[in-house]
């Protein structure tokens, strides 16, 4: 069985920030087992699986992806929406738009330590669109 569930994020800052319980509250109930796919529907933004348990991980990830990808480098072409948007589509393709996790028991069985994060690379990103699909 295949059951897909979209839902729009409130806007976030740039930064990296835990979703995990937005996802949970926007999916049916779940099978005893299966696996859920979530993709972000956008190219300035990301999704990734890292650790939940200190806050201080999401500042270091902001840390290091600015200084591997600078905003307003003068090696950037293109430049129409302005100086974080081409950095922001290469921190996309870095991190990637989705994640695939187990369900186990009619949970979310991401491990211990794991939690979802949507990754904003944009200082103004606005609302971003997320597609889950359930198989079981």
């Amino acid at each position: 069985m295949v059951e897909q569930v979209q839902i729009l994020l409130p806007k976030f800052p740039r930064g990296f920030h835990l979703i995990t319980h937005l996802i949970e509250e926007n999916l049916p109930p779940l099978p005893d087992k299966g696996i859920l796919h979530v993709f972000i529907q956008h190219t300035s933004a990301g999704i990734t699986l890292n650790e939940n348990a200190d806050p201080t991980v999401r500042t270091d990830f902001e840390t290091v992806f600015n200084k591997l990808v600078p905003d307003g480098a003068a090696h950037y072409i293109h430049m129409f929406e302005g100086s974080d948007d081409m950095p922001a589509h290469i921190k996309s393709s870095l991190v990637g738009q989705s994640v695939t996790i187990p369900i186990s028991n009619h949970r979310l069985n991401p491990g211990i330590w794991q939690g979802i994060y949507l990754c904003e690379f944009r200082n103004n990103g606005g609302r971003r669109r997320i597609v889950m699909t359930l198989l079981s």
